[in-house]
């Protein structure tokens, strides 16, 4: 059985459609893909837009890079990008100090706590992190989808070391839903 929306008038009323008959419901039709649309695999490497502060406390830096990237162009205008960052950085401006606080109490205090004393910064750096992928989740809403682009904080092996490190990662969003057949 399938359902059919006819217009938008009838939007709340739901009509039933005659069965077709089961032999032509078997056969599966042909998936043609057109050549026009995008696959995921051509679509262009994420933009990583790395930490710049002095202080990192479990990965997060305390502030992003605002300088535009260039792969960015035509896409995304450079002051809504500055203002995406700098909101990015403001929330890690008001969060990061009160973290480092705690990790300087905490470690002082590691021995005697067995380490207990470092779950304040765990939880607050959690925190941290989750608030910025709320924010970035309310940008990704209020402009970044309507424009093909979706960020999100993502954990990337640092460049210079084998450490860890929080970056925005900028993916390009496929023009068309691509079909998958299942």
């Amino acid at each position: 059985m399938s359902v059919l929306l006819p217009n938008m008038a009838d939007f709340d009323t739901i009509y039933e459609l005659e069965e077709e008959d089961e032999e032509e419901q078997d056969e599966p039709e042909p998936v043609v893909r057109s050549q026009e649309l995008p696959r995921p695999r051509d679509a262009p490497d994420p933009v990583a837009v790395r930490g710049a502060g002095h202080i990192t406390v479990f990965g997060l830096s305390n502030k992003f890079d605002t300088e535009f990237p260039s792969v960015l162009t035509g896409k995304v205008a450079p002051e809504e990008f500055k203002t995406s960052i700098s909101r990015v950085n403001a929330c890690l401006r008001k969060n990061l100090p009160v973290n480092v606080k705690w990790l300087l109490c905490g470690c002082l205090c590691c021995c005697c706590t067995l380490g207990c004393s470092l779950w304040p910064v765990v939880c607050l750096t959690k925190r941290t992190r989750r608030s910025i992928q709320k924010l970035l989740e309310w940008e990704n809403n209020r402009l970044y989808h309507k424009l093909g682009l979706h960020w999100k904080l993502s954990k990337r092996k640092c460049e210079t070391s084998n450490m860890m490190e929080y970056v925005i990662l900028i993916e390009f969003l496929p023009k068309y839903p691509i079909f998958r057949p299942d």
